[in-house]
């Protein structure tokens, strides 16, 4: 059983998705590939946008890749949650971070975690994994 097929039962519906980034090609083939595992995408290409949609459509998980300094985004990407008026139960995955090991996950606390993933595989199972895990948390 597929891991949005588990966290579809546990919803009511499909998770929703809301990938942010700068780049159109990492935006659009994040969003394209995450759609051919059952989720349901909003995209964003600013942090003001991904407010602003995350305000309007409360996303089970925001993944996040933007240019710039790892701090920065990370600490964009936790505004962007406070900003929509979401809790720390909403997941945040900031992905692509140049600064650290291929394949390395981290979590830097407050459902914010850190990935430069190796392969997609990598990411979709972080990304099915803590929205399960926030659910699981309710």
């Amino acid at each position: 059983m597929r891991i949005t097929s588990v966290i579809e039962q546990e919803l009511g519906c499909r998770p929703l998705v809301l990938v942010v980034s700068d780049d159109h090609e990492i935006r659009d083939g994040t969003e394209q590939l995450l759609i051919s595992d059952g989720y349901r995408i909003e995209t964003a290409r600013d942090e003001q946008t991904a407010a602003e949609r995350a305000s309007s459509c409360c996303p089970n998980l925001i993944l996040v890749s933007l240019a710039g300094r790892p701090d920065a985004v990370v600490a964009a990407a936790v505004r962007m949650r406070r900003r929509a008026e979401l809790d720390a139960s909403v997941p945040v995955v900031v992905f692509s971070v140049p600064t650290i090991d291929e394949g390395a996950e981290i979590a830097l606390g407050r459902n914010v975690h850190v990935i430069r993933p190796d392969n997609f595989d990598q990411l979709r199972s972080l990304v099915g994994r803590v929205i399960l895990e926030s659910l699981r948390v309710i």
